[in-house]
């Protein structure tokens, strides 16, 4: 019988999938904490571990949540995952979405299809529109600059976020995250050139190009906190293609808050 496997990364993603799939067999890089129980496994015995999957009737598999790189190990090498690690290794030094394509094409070279997020919980991808409050003409021009950078910063391989005010770009999204982010953000604050003016939102969206099977960004009722710490006016995304959980939730923060959210198109 096919079962799915799911590849569980750090934060509340995970859990959310694992409840919506039948007897998922539930697995982890050995560098990684995720919020569920999860088998560990080690890059450098990807070829094995993939072995492991057929050997229990794994097809399909889903990567759900955030995952970081691990150290490689080269001793840990097993003789056939060895002979992978040229695609993965080149894959790395052009940026975290090569590495992450260059793992997936081995999976689907062994038999394993990847299913994205929405593909188990399309509710998760919010469509157009706006879920809270109400994007002023202001903010709808500083969410206008900050798509414009996260495209630039993306086709870098960055980020998939940034903070825009008043037209300045206060922040953008690193290796550190969204919350480091937001926390530079509000500490720089006072750079606003007008104390009275739009107050500032934070943009998240996909990089160019970037395959939407694995890692779209995801936003939940803490990112609303932390924007609302931030002094901003809202968060915006780009709609079909951010995740995000615990909708009610964040709704009732946003509203609490006077933020808006909005899916933009």
């Amino acid at each position: 019988m096919s079962r799915i496997a799911l590849i569980a990364g750090e934060g509340r993603l995970a859990p959310a999938i694992a409840a919506a799939l039948d007897d998922p067999l539930i697995y982890a890089l050995d560098n990684l904490r995720p919020e569920i129980a999860a088998k560990p496994f080690r890059l450098e015995r990807l070829v094995p571990f993939l072995d492991e999957l057929a050997d229990q009737g794994v097809t399909q598999a889903v990567f759900a949540g955030a995952i970081r790189r691990p150290k490689i190990e080269p001793e840990l090498f097993d003789p056939r995952t060895m002979s992978i690690v040229p695609r993965i290794l080149m894959g790395m030094q052009s940026g975290d979405d090569a590495a992450l394509r260059a793992v997936l094409d081995v999976f689907e070279e062994h038999g394993i299809s990847i299913c994205s997020v929405d593909q188990i919980l399309p509710d998760l991808v919010p469509g157009e529109g706006v879920l809270a409050g109400e994007p002023s003409p202001r903010d709808q021009k500083d969410a206008a600059r900050a798509a414009e950078i996260v495209n630039g910063l993306g086709a870098l391989d960055i980020g998939q976020g940034a903070v825009v005010a008043q037209g300045l770009c206060l922040a953008v999204e690193a290796l550190p995250g969204t919350q480091a982010m937001l926390e530079f953000a509000r500490l720089h604050a006072g750079l606003k050139p007008d104390p009275t003016g739009a107050r500032g939102v934070l943009y998240k969206a996909p990089k160019p190009g970037q395959d939407r099977r694995i890692d779209l960004p995801t936003i939940g009722p803490d990112t609303v906190l932390q924007a609302a710490e931030a002094g901003l006016a809202g968060i915006v995304w780009e709609a079909g293609s951010v995740i995000m959980l615990e909708r009610a939730e964040a709704v009732r923060r946003a509203e609490a808050s006077g933020l808006f959210l909005w899916a933009r198109g």
